[in-house]
């Protein structure tokens, strides 16, 4: 289930939520270099909308990088009005996995890499699992529940129009298909190794607390993944899709949100600094 891979100079970078369909974080991504041969970049999804805007971002990133790992986040997922590529659900993220594969990018599809740089060896395992509703809203007992109640407060992820589960008839189905799949390859992975776990939504609920909305958790993750990073021996966890960088610890293991996010939120806190952060080996917990 793993390949060896890696370099003795390099460092392990992250980073996420580059959506270069805003032309200053298309300027942005333009002015990403790697500083070693070496380097590796983990990329957490969440790059554009449009097929072809994935494809030059991973293009430029794959030739400036030794290694780049990719995982989908919910917007490369999107079936967009103005996309050429009207591909939906898992025909969509298959047709994205194989554009990966001709630019030498690596997926959730592919065999896991071995980082053997700096605290390495370690397991780098890009993760493909989605939402199930199951971060429900304070009070209610279901999804459907929470849905209700996240439609009454007019907080609606755009998801539920643009991202299509097709075959499985729901998305949180098809979550529950990529949780047992997802299971099956890290049970196989060398249990003497850690690993670098990296997904697009949190694998544990406790940062979307801080979430201005709180019923918009429903479509940030599942609570399948909330004893992972205990599970398989993860040394370190990158996600995105909150837009709200910074690092929390659980078990001991620094959780890392590693996002750009939106013009309109980095110009008014600033750019988060570095862009890309260095993910592993990382400090110790408080």
């Amino acid at each position: 289930m793993e390949s060896a891979a890696g370099a003795s100079g390099g460092r392990l970078y992250a980073v996420s939520d580059l959506h270069v369909a805003y032309e200053q974080n298309r300027q942005i991504v333009e002015g990403i270099h790697s500083r070693h041969q070496d380097d590796w970049l983990l990329v957490a999804g969440d790059i554009a909308e449009k097929a072809a805007d994935v494809d030059w971002a991973l293009g430029l990133l794959a030739d400036r990088f030794h290694t780049v790992v990719w995982v989908p986040g919910n917007h490369e997922l999107w079936t967009h009005r103005d996309d050429p590529v009207r591909l939906r659900g898992r025909e969509r993220y298959l047709h994205l996995v194989e554009r990966c594969r001709s630019l030498g990018v690596l997926t959730p599809e592919d065999p896991y890499p071995v980082w053997t740089g700096p605290g390495g060896p370690v397991t780098v395992a890009p993760l493909f699992v989605l939402y199930d509703y199951s971060f429900l809203p304070a009070g209610t007992r279901n999804g459907q529940e929470g849905l209700r109640e996240a439609h009454d407060a007019g907080v609606v992820c755009a998801d539920e129009y643009l991202l299509h589960p097709d075959p499985y008839p729901s998305r949180d189905a098809w979550c529950r298909a990529r949780l047992e799949y997802t299971r099956k390859r890290l049970d196989a992975c060398d249990p003497e190794l850690p690993t670098v776990l990296v997904n697009h939504f949190p694998l544990t609920r406790e940062p979307t607390a801080v979430l201005r909305y709180p019923e918009f958790a429903l479509w940030c993750g599942t609570v399948g993944t909330a004893d992972w990073h205990v599970r398989y021996r993860a040394a370190t966890v990158i996600y995105g899709h909150l837009h709200i960088p910074r690092v929390t610890w659980h078990d001991g293991v620094a959780h890392r949100e590693v996002s750009l996010g939106y013009p309109r939120e980095w110009l008014r806190r600033g750019k988060p600094d570095p862009l890309l952060r260095e993910v592993f080996p990382g400090a110790a917990a408080p």
